[in-house]
């Protein structure tokens, strides 16, 4: 049985973490559904920038995050390292959140393999005893993950990717009331992708599906407390309506929804006995059943538009819009952000926007430091 006491101290730091994390835009499908939901996050300025949308452009190295196929397409080398403040209006420096990601094009195995870094930082907390808020000591709260992945062509113009990531979740690093048990949990998830690019469309049209965090659940205490990961199903779009020599405008139109299926507890108000148990639907089976708890509803959409200049390209304008069903977190965001390239240099930021009054996110900024050489698009 757990106490009260490490019970308290568990939810009390999951609590803030998941605070700090739900409440960052495409991570609010995660709400009270799925454990470590900083793995929906986005990774990089220029996306952001976008209303969070990137799945079908998925043109640089945090493609594989967006959608790992879109790698498949790419030559060269390149490292992309993003940097962004969490909650920026609580002026809070140890609420932070840090993305590295490093993809190479490697022709003798007829792809691109990468490798990615996440990790973020919940803060500082202070342990406390059972009985009171006498301190005992402090700690940082903090998650991250490492994911591997391989991109390939199977046609000329329709690439499949596959991710494999180990994440880790450290909520209470203590051993909590003398009991041998630490908030502190470890698993393994995949994603597998495809990205077309038709060729009768000389490259300038992209669809993108991406489903990620496919793997058991993260388990904290014991098996039957387990929270499931974040699974999430991204269908994306994305086009080139102007190309010119000096002038090209990208637009992008993303579609994501979790697949996590909670069932309540259920008790019958007459007689007080619990008529169903409170559950979560395993993989595979949540792939489809979490579509009967609020169908299209719960599908996140961000959408933007990105316009360069330059031959080659040189500076980059971007404007976006998220929105979520009110019913299911009414979050709704104005992104902005610009970027310049300069040989093998690149540099983005963005901007966050709320459309509601005093939240917390608002004034949020991102900013991405990108390096690539050795090759271009194909």
């Amino acid at each position: 049985m757990i106490s009260t006491g490490m019970r308290r101290t568990l939810l009390w730091a999951a609590g803030v973490a998941l605070f700090c994390i739900l409440t960052m835009p495409q991570a609010s499908v995660a709400q009270g559904e799925s454990a470590v939901p900083f793995l929906l996050l986005a990774p990089n300025a220029r996306a952001d920038a976008m209303g969070e949308a990137g799945g079908a452009l998925s043109d640089d190295a945090a493609s594989a995050f967006w959608n790992p196929a879109g790698l498949a397409f790419l030559l060269g080398q390149e490292v992309s390292i993003t940097h962004s403040n969490l909650l920026p209006q609580f002026q809070q420096s140890d609420l932070f959140y840090d993305y590295l990601a490093y993809r190479n094009h490697v022709a003798d195995i007829g792809g691109t393999i990468s490798a990615t870094l996440t990790y973020e930082s919940l803060g500082e907390f202070v342990e406390t005893d059972a009985s009171g808020p006498t301190p005992i000591s402090t700690f940082r709260a903090y998650e991250f993950a490492i994911t591997g992945g391989y991109a390939t062509k199977v046609l000329s113009d329709l690439g499949v990717g596959l991710n494999l990531r180990y994440i880790r979740s450290v909520l209470a690093p203590f051993n909590v009331q003398g009991q041998g048990r630490q908030g502190i949990a470890s698993t393994i998830s995949f994603d597998v992708a495809a990205l077309w690019k038709p060729a009768m469309f000389d490259n300038r049209l992209g669809v993108g599906v991406n489903l990620t965090n496919l793997g058991p659940k993260l388990t904290y205490i014991d098996e039957a407390q387990a929270d499931p990961l974040p699974t999430n199903l991204r269908l994306s779009f994305a086009g080139q309506v102007l190309k010119s020599e000096y002038n090209n405008i990208n637009v992008v139109l993303d579609f994501s929804r979790i697949l996590v299926r909670r069932r309540p507890e259920i008790v019958d108000s007459a007689t007080q006995l619990v008529v169903q148990e409170a559950s979560v639907d395993k993989l595979p089976k949540a792939l489809f059943s979490a579509w009967g708890d609020g169908g299209l509803k719960k599908v996140d959409i961000g959408t933007g538009l990105e316009y360069w200049y330059g031959s080659p390209r040189l500076i980059a304008i971007r404007f976006g819009y998220f929105y979520e069903d009110p019913r299911y977190g009414n979050r709704k965001f104005l992104t902005y952000g610009a970027g310049v390239r300069y040989d093998v240099y690149g540099f983005d930021f963005s901007y966050l926007s709320a459309v509601e009054e005093n939240h917390p996110l608002d004034g949020t900024l991102r900013f991405s430091l990108l390096i690539a050489w050795g090759g271009t698009k194909e």
